[in-house]
């Protein structure tokens, strides 16, 4: 038997409608429109502008993403930059924001639960005109790298139990550029969130007679945002526009859940400065009833400088598990 979860909070319930809620379930994705102001778009264009020595190109066969020969492929690499979290300020400031930005937190908190934490380090993926797109990867029957493979992988699924959505793993990606018909990109395929049988390698490839069909492109343009689930297969085809492609592509999970391990190694000081929500974004996986300091919908738009809320242990289990094991915590 499955205990029924908590119904969503009212607040919650602002961020992702009931037909967004269907959406999702029936989709695997969701396009958020006008998620970020011109001058958010802006200023984080202007910041990887400044650190565009940062980027690093995809152009070696272990790293390129889509098999030669294949719709997938094309002649230039995908160029990649990470480490914006850390830019100094104002150039962080952007890339922070989208932690715990208060258009986002309704969606996170309604697919990943209250204190959805960051998982892989955030990525600014740029692409010109005739690079790479990416074979299709992810979906709930998968191997290693997404790879098909007949097999259940808890690390990428997708639930709805009594009402409730939730995803092991969501992709965030904020649109830095337009993304016009034709001009390539992300794109999934429907419903895949739900797969009982692994993507054939031919599809994989985009190589299957008529499959394309079946793959969705969104046109976006700057400032909208696209979350889905990783359990819903998902790639990329070519860019073929003649403007520079940016996205900045987050990972968030569950409070107790983990898939990326950079957290392991981040030092301290590349958090200097967070705000204590953004700073709680950021924390390792463990559960919430354990003083876990929690982004809520509330919190995020009445007081985004403000501390994040936390729900206290009891000080007497806590004063046993330090006679126990020596810590605050089991």
């Amino acid at each position: 038997l499955h205990p029924s979860p908590r119904p969503l909070s009212m607040s919650a319930r602002q961020g992702l409608t009931d037909h967004e809620r269907f959406l999702f379930d029936l989709n695997g994705f969701l396009v958020i429109r006008n998620v970020l102001t011109t001058e958010e778009v802006h200023a984080a264009n202007s910041a990887i502008d400044v650190h565009m020595e940062g980027l690093r190109s995809r152009d070696t066969p272990g790293l390129r993403n889509a098999k030669d020969g294949s719709p997938h492929a094309a002649a230039g690499p995908r160029l990649d930059m990470g480490g914006m979290l850390a830019w100094p300020e104002p150039h962080c400031r952007p890339f922070r924001q989208l932690l715990a930005h208060p258009r986002l937190v309704p969606y996170l908190t309604a697919l990943c639960g209250e204190g959805y934490r960051l998982d892989h380090q955030p990525l600014v993926i740029a692409q010109g005109k005739d690079s790479e797109g990416f074979a299709l990867h992810g979906g709930p029957i998968s191997g290693d790298d997404g790879v098909p493979e007949g097999r259940f992988n808890p690390e990428l699924q997708y639930r709805c139990v009594a009402g409730q959505p939730w995803t092991s793993l969501l992709a965030v990606s904020a649109q830095l550029t337009d993304h016009g018909p034709g001009d390539g990109g992300f794109c999934i395929v429907r419903g895949s969130h739900k797969l009982n049988f692994p993507v054939p390698e031919d599809v994989t490839h985009g190589l299957a007679p008529g499959f394309e069909d079946h793959l969705y492109q969104p046109v976006t343009t700057a400032g909208d945002v696209v979350i889905w689930s990783e359990a819903t297969v998902h790639g990329a085809t070519p860019w073929r526009a003649d403007r520079q492609r940016r996205i900045a592509l987050y990972r968030f999970a569950p409070a107790n859940m983990a898939y990326g391990r950079g957290y392991l190694e981040v030092p301290p000081e590349a958090y200097e400065g967070m705000t204590p929500l953004q700073r709680a974004v950021v924390e390792p996986p463990y559960a919430t009833r354990l003083e876990r300091a929690r982004v809520t919908p509330d919190a995020a738009r009445d007081a985004p400088e403000g501390a994040a809320p936390v729900t206290a242990r009891s000080e007497a289990k806590k004063a046993f598990d330090r006679s126990l094991f020596g810590t605050n915590y089991f």
